[in-house]
Formats: C-alpha cells, structure tokens, sequence
C-alpha cells in the first residue's frame, strides 16, 4: 500500500526523467515508432476442396477489407472517416476536455504522442502534468496510475506493449483489482489500462503477446476489446467513465482501420456484445482482429448455403450473457474464434459459461478455435499457422452444421 503511495509521490520526479531516456524508441522490436498498415492480400478461397485442409490455402495476413469495414461500421453516413488509432485519440481527447481529472501516463505518451500515436498532440494541448511521460518502469508508473485513482483522478495507464505489463501485474492484481474491496468500499479506482498487443507482422514471441487470459482471472476488473474505430471510441469514453478499473486492449494490426463514426458525442456499453451479422445456422462468437477472419469466412459460408450469426462480444470480463444467449437459442450451435491460446483462453471461460447457463439449448458441442500453445514464431509463415486463419473458420463450420 505504501509503495502506491510513494510512486504517486514520484510525479514531479517524472517529468525530469524524460530528458535522460535509457534508450530510443526504435532500439527494441516492437517499440516502433512507425503503424501498421490494416490491408487483405487474398482472398478468400470459396472452392470447397481448397477449404477443407489446414494445411492448404491457407488465407495469410487476413484482416479488413474495404467492404468488410463498410459492413461493419454502425455509424450513418454522416460524420467523419478516422483511423481506429485517432477514433481512440479523439475520445480520449473529448474525455479530457470534459474532465480535468482525466490524465494519461505511460512511456513516451507525451511530446513522441505513443508509439502507435493515440497520444499525438494531447501534451501540448494539455500540458506535461496531464500527459506525463514516465521512465521505462511499468510497475512504478502503473502503480502510481493506481494511486492517483485512489486520489480523485481518471488515470489513463498505456503500456507501449501489452506484453510490458506482465512486470505491473502485481499492481494490476493485487492494488487494481483489489483496493475497493480491501479498503472496505473506502477506495474506488477509476482507472483504464490500455495498449496494443495481438500476433502483429513477425514482432516475435515476447511482443505478440495476449494477455486477456492473465487479466481475466483478476476480481473486481473490467476487460473489454474493440475492433472498429466505432467501438473504439465508444469503449475508451466508457471506460474513462466508468468508477471500476477496466483493461482496454487493442490489436496491432487494426490501428490503421477506416470508419465513418458520428459526429455527436455517443458512447459504447462495457457490458453489451455487438450484432456483426445476424443468422439462423450457427452462432460464431468471436472479438478484435478475428472478427474479420470470421467475416471474410461468412463470404465463403454463405455461399455455401450457410447463415451464420457472427458476434463481437467486446466485453471480455463480464460476458454478455443475454446477447450471446438468445443467439444460442436460435441457432443452437456455437462456433468460437479467438485469438487467445486455447488453455485458459478467453474461449475456455466462454465454453464454461454457455455450458453452464445454455447447456439444453445445444444440438452440438461447443467448438473453440484459438491460437496453438506455443510461443509465436518470428517467422511469417510459422506465425500464420499459429493463428487461426478464415479457411479453418469455413471448415469447423460445414463440420459443426452437418
């Protein structure tokens, strides 16, 4: 509890410390300064003899296409077109116009703007005490995000690589996720922890990290994923809102995702699951990069006589239980895709959820497609096959419907 307290203390201290930077930005694979570019190469293959093996065809680096982003977008079309990184910049930047309390800490934040630019320009228009670079330290800078929750203010924590917060995990569990109860409701901790992770383009195993199944054990923690430039605005304002800790976690890959988002001020639900496609055959649950793997499967799919209902369900910790629910109901069929590993995976606890509460509405078993348990290779072919790609989608769907 004291060393909370004593890294709150150490604020003043930060903002020196960036004049003397232990190293540049461009020195450790993944700490780039450059963003990914979100594009398909291929397409999908509809013949179903050039499906129907893992180890053929497979669709590589597939992600948004242009008429998956149009598909997908729940905006009207009036508004605005921005990259998912700027519809994350820009709610953040509302939220701290709105709110003097809102703050944001964290490596290179503040003049550099982040390593993904979801920071750009917000330390000059805000100053250096709202937008605070910090030295190369997670567990200080995290628990000193978490004392100033405690304080009275809206600390916004970004991790340069969701895999770097593995060294604030004892902040995150035992100070985050805890302090409200321990203190007896005394605290409450209205703090978002966000940042990139996901398998990106060859970042090799230790910056390829998915730490939704660290987090998701942790009580008293909010986890959501966004996917569009929609969501992604709407769930940072609603984070930034919200009195709980809440972990927002981004994918590398979709930061330079285009969507037309509304200009009036909305906000997205941390508990509600998002409609992507309605159906009727089988319900495929599925949340960030791999909702596109999942759509461009749907294509496939539905030319095949399929009809599949595909779900975002976005709040990763809780469930939404009634949206994914009442889909279960109707098509009585449940297909999951992640991204995550299998054991102890997002797709494990979701298993466990709809068994325990839909167990009568299932003509089939539960099939869960995830990432294989192992490190993810460096090279781009091995890495393909480490994540689960739209043709194996296409597959467990003909097998789980016949």
């Amino acid at each position: 509890m004291a060393t909370v307290f004593q890294a709150f203390g150490t604020a003043a201290v930060l903002l020196s410390a960036n004049d003397s930077r232990v190293r540049p930005l461009g020195s450790f694979p993944g700490r780039m300064a450059n963003v990914f570019i979100v594009r398909s190469e291929t397409k999908i293959v509809s013949d179903a003899t050039r499906v129907s093996g893992r180890g053929q065809h497979l669709i590589t680096n597939a992600v948004a296409t242009k008429a998956d982003a149009a598909a997908a977008s729940t905006g009207s079309k009036s508004g605005h077109e921005l990259l998912l990184f700027e519809a994350l910049r820009e709610g953040l930047e509302e939220e701290m116009e709105r709110d003097p309390c809102v703050c944001v800490m964290g490596e290179d934040v503040g003049h550099y703007g982040g390593s993904y630019k979801v920071t750009k320009d917000l330390a000059k228009k805000f100053g250096d005490l709202r937008v605070l670079d910090t030295p190369i330290a997670e567990n200080s800078f995290t628990g000193m995000g978490i004392g100033a929750a405690m304080t009275g203010l809206r600390p916004i924590v970004e991790g340069m690589n969701m895999g770097f917060l593995l060294l604030a995990f004892n902040q995150i569990s035992n100070n985050c996720g805890m302090l409200h109860y321990t203190s007896g409701g005394q605290f409450k901790i209205p703090i978002v922890i966000r940042g990139p992770g996901g398998v990106g383009r060859q970042l090799g195993a230790e910056h390829s990290q998915r730490l939704e199944s660290y987090f998701q054990s942790i009580p008293g923690i909010q986890m959501v994923a966004c996917s569009t430039p929609y969501n992604a605005k709407g769930l940072m304002k609603a984070a930034i809102r919200s009195e709980n800790p809440v972990i927002l976690f981004e994918h590398v890959l979709l930061y330079n995702l285009k969507e037309r988002i509304p200009d009036e001020e909305y906000i997205c639900s941390l508990e509600e699951a998002e409609m992507v496609r309605p159906g009727e055959h089988v319900t495929i649950l599925t949340y960030s990069r791999m909702r596109y793997h999942v759509m461009q499967a749907a294509k496939t799919l539905v030319n095949k006589g399929y009809d599949p209902e595909v779900i975002d369900i976005r709040s990763l910790k809780p469930f939404d239980l009634h949206t994914i629910g009442n889909s279960v109901k109707k098509t009585h069929r449940v297909l999951i895709v992640e991204e995550c590993m299998r054991t102890g995976g997002i797709g494990a606890s979701l298993t466990a959820a709809i068994t325990e509460n839909f167990h009568d509405y299932l003509d089939a078993p539960i099939v869960c497609l995830s990432s294989q348990d192992v490190p993810t290779p460096y090279a781009g072919t091995l890495e393909e096959w480490t994540v689960v790609q739209p043709a194996q989608i296409v597959t467990a769907v003909e097998q789980l419907c016949q």
